[in-house]
């Protein structure tokens, strides 16, 4: 009964059980080889201590051996376990292997011990327990002979299980990863049709098909200034003449008035311009309705009539579109004609400006003139003094006299009164005469510097007459020269000062210019690319956005 409950457990423990021989009954002799199994709670039968095995003498042979035979990972974690159960010395899981071979343990089963003995009874054990026949020591005493020399059959591990498995599951991410990315390039391919290239398609069809051909003509004009023969050749003034800053204000006014809705109704209304592009044989697209308001029609203006300024050059381009090519060319001469007009009209306006301004400077100078005179002919009057000069001239001149016979006077007293009896008689009438001539002296000079009765003296009256004088003088100045100003603005009035200059002459082309099919549909293409591509990231970042 021992024997049989062994033997089933030894079944129940192996995976693949190998068809063992009948039970022969031997004897064992001396103590059992192991003691009855003992469950340690992990399912793993613990055996006492094996003894010591038999120090070999090339263990790293045996090694090598047991390296070759192929054993599984399983297999040598098992011997592990089995030889720390034993308290084997083990430094490596074959390591383990031999030591339990050496000691008579199978490092597969626990349960089952190598029978030192051959298959027969008297031979010696093989080298290394590798190379006899095992027979498993069962706790009745029974021996069951295992033939070891049979390799079991090798059964599927957990681990190939899971190996197998995570490749499947490998296999099927890559799979579904690729369904994915096949479904959004169709999808991509799908937004990339619709919105991108069927727009393009139907530019391209347009351009190509249904738009009207528009002939162009192209015409360039400079606003040019007269040489003023007056002007000066240096200063800033001459380094400025002819340049292009000189004109550069009328050449913007020009190109204005060009692009206004004066010049496009002075357009319809001598050359007809809304009703060439009313036209039945012009595309829906570029055709203006026979109705249409004042506002339809300037933006067709505008989108025909191109004008366009080079500030460094000071050349105006213009560039005019229409469905007939002589019609182009002659809305470009009307256009250039209107230009001319307006500079005629804003030169006019300067040059009226100017001799306004200077006849009405001479004139104020001719009544400043008129005033200053009759102020000093005024004072004149009133002082009886025809001029100061020559009255303070006058004056000078007698005090100048009487200084001369006062002298002569005072000698003639000095050299009686040096006599030791002077004649009295004589020198009397001598001390009367110098002192009349003091006195006349000194009334001369009071008048020069003070007035007689409250009046102005003559030192006043000289200043006033100087002052009156010198403005006259300057009036004069500034008649002289507001006439030159006159004379010089008549003659500027008598020239044109401004004049527009066509640099190329508007010709009727013979080929359409318009449309550029082909530029037309590429910038088509980046457009809308374009637009899909910033939608595309603007929903990719919003949908991260609301995923975070």
């Amino acid at each position: 009964m021992t024997t049989k409950l062994s033997v089933q457990r030894f079944r129940t423990r192996r995976p693949d059980p190998v068809a063992l021989p009948a039970p022969a009954a031997r004897e064992v002799s001396g103590e059992a080889m192991f003691a009855p199994p003992s469950d340690d709670g992990f399912g793993a039968e613990r055996f006492p201590s094996a003894a010591a095995p038999a120090p070999s003498a090339n263990p790293a042979a045996e090694i090598e051996a047991i390296r070759r035979e192929g054993l599984t990972g399983r297999q040598l974690r098992m011997a592990r376990r089995t030889a720390q159960r034993h308290n084997l010395p083990a430094t490596s899981d074959f390591d383990a292997v031999r030591l339990l071979r050496n000691a008579g343990i199978d490092p597969f089963q626990p349960g089952v011990t190598l029978d030192p003995e051959t298959e027969s009874g008297g031979g010696a054990p093989p080298s290394g327990g590798g190379g006899g026949r095992a027979l498993a020591t069962l706790p009745g005493g029974d021996g069951v002979r295992l033939p070891q020399t049979i390799k079991p059959i090798q059964v599927p591990s957990t681990e190939v299980r899971a190996e197998h498995s995570y490749a499947a599951d490998i296999l099927k991410i890559q799979r579904d990863i690729a369904r994915r990315r096949r479904r959004k390039a169709a999808l991509l391919a799908t937004r990339l049709a619709f919105f991108v290239m069927l727009p393009t398609l139907l530019t391209a069809f347009y351009f190509y098909v249904v738009a009207t051909p528009l002939f162009a003509t192209k015409t360039e004009f400079v606003i040019q200034q007269a040489q003023n023969p007056t002007a000066g050749a240096g200063g800033l003034g001459g380094l400025l003449q002819g340049s292009p800053l000189a004109t550069s204000q009328d050449s913007i006014a020009v190109q204005g008035y060009l692009q206004s809705r004066d010049a496009m109704l002075r357009l319809d209304q001598d050359l007809g311009f809304r009703s060439h592009f009313n036209a039945a044989d012009i595309d829906p697209i570029q055709r203006l309705d026979p109705d249409a308001s004042l506002e339809d029609a300037y933006k067709t203006y505008k989108r025909n009539v191109k004008i366009a300024y080079d500030p460094t050059e000071g050349i105006i381009k213009m560039e005019v579109i229409a469905p007939d090519p002589q019609v182009s060319a002659s809305f470009s001469k009307a256009l250039i004609g209107y230009a001319e007009e307006q500079v005629d009209h804003l030169t006019q306006r300067l040059r009226e400006d100017q001799m306004q301004g200077a006849r009405e400077s001479y004139e104020r100078a001719e009544v400043e003139l008129a005033a200053a005179n009759r102020r000093v002919v005024e004072l004149q009057e009133r002082t009886k003094i025809l001029s100061s000069e020559v009255e303070v001239s006058l004056i000078t001149t007698q005090i100048g006299q009487l200084e001369t016979q006062l002298s002569a006077d005072r000698l003639s007293l000095q050299q009686m009164e040096s006599n030791a009896n002077p004649n009295q008689a004589r020198m009397d009438p001598l001390k009367r005469r110098i002192a009349a001539l003091e006195a006349e002296i000194a009334t001369l000079r009071s008048r020069l510097t003070e007035g007689e009765a409250g009046g102005q003296s003559l030192a006043q009256v000289q200043s006033e007459l100087l002052v009156a004088q010198a403005d006259v003088q300057t009036r004069q100045l500034l008649l002289a020269n507001a006439l030159q100003a006159m004379e010089t603005a008549r003659q500027d009035a008598n020239r044109q000062v401004r004049y527009l200059s066509v640099s190329v002459n508007p010709v009727a082309p013979d080929e359409p210019t318009y449309p550029r099919a082909f530029e037309n549909t590429a910038v088509a293409l980046l457009v809308f690319a374009g637009i899909y591509l910033m939608i595309s990231m603007t929903v990719a970042i919003l949908r991260e956005q609301v995923s975070a």
